[in-house]
């Protein structure tokens, strides 16, 4: 009997659908995967930014985990938003638990606009507790710079950042270069053997909500379906780039809109 790959999204929800445990439920389908939900935090928020962050409490995180892992068995787990020290807890106890063979984690510290989506007492606990149990954290330069205590803006501050991470714990890092200046966007994926860069010309567009939920999630996904990290992050970041290609096309709110995740961006833009 066939088998859905399994993509467990441990993440915050986004009501307007661009990002969140949203975004990253679209993208698993679409890519072809089964996706599995837990949720971290109920956000009120929309395509013009972020209003309010509600916290899930610990425990009904943890048993949501539970429901999920001692039936479906997933094949991947990511991870997004995690908001409080008591959810960092509960997801790394629940990790130890089940053991997952790969864990994919976009440390979502700030919305795509900016607002603070943690609290200040978090980043120092996701790096003892967290990191040491992912196969892949994938930051952007903000966020590696909280991470890491590091000014990251160019890529030779993004390769020291990438090996900070490293020795933090993580066993391979994805640095995302979307905020670089210039033209050209440059993504450094760190592995235990060796660094891998990807590069493209940056796409202007005023809708790129959930970009960063969109990339991990696909990453999860093609892992899930067998493809080596390597290979992964390299067709996870061109489904992104259709995506947003496709997102430029259509107006979904009045703010920053989200990339287009159907399985064919192309002809999604003409709906």
């Amino acid at each position: 009997m066939k088998r859905y790959p399994i993509v467990f999204s441990i993440a915050g929800s986004d009501p307007s659908g661009g990002a969140g445990i949203q975004s990253d439920l679209k993208t698993i389908a679409a890519l072809g995967g089964y996706g599995a939900a837990a949720i971290t935090a109920l956000t009120i928020q929309n395509t013009r930014g972020v209003k309010e962050v509600y916290p899930v409490s610990a425990d009904v995180v943890s048993r949501q985990i539970l429901a999920v892992c001692e039936d479906l068995c997933p094949d991947v787990v990511k991870i997004g938003m995690v908001a409080t020290l008591e959810n960092v807890g509960a997801i790394a106890g629940a990790l130890r638990r089940f053991r997952p063979s790969q864990v994919v984690y976009d440390p979502v510290l700030a919305s795509t606009a900016g607002q603070k989506l943690i609290r200040d007492e978090v980043p120092e606990a996701l790096r003892a507790e967290l990191f040491p149990l992912c196969t892949l954290i994938t930051p952007n330069l903000d966020e590696a710079e909280r991470l890491t205590g590091l000014t990251v803006r160019n890529e030779e501050q993004m390769q020291q950042a990438g090996r900070r991470l490293q020795e933090q714990g993580c066993s391979s890092v994805l640095i995302k270069g979307g905020h670089l200046t210039g033209k050209e966007m440059t993504d450094l994926l760190f592995t235990p053997e060796q660094m891998y860069r990807f590069s493209g010309p940056k796409i202007d567009s005023g809708n790129l909500h959930g970009t960063g939920c969109t990339l991990s999630s696909a990453i999860a996904t093609y892992i899930a379906l067998g493809h080596p990290l390597p290979d992964a992050v390299g067709k996870a970041k061109s489904y992104l780039t259709q995506a947003i290609q496709a997102g430029q096309q259509v107006r979904t709110g009045h703010g920053n809109g989200p990339v287009c995740h159907s399985s064919d961006p192309v002809k999604m833009v003409v709906l």
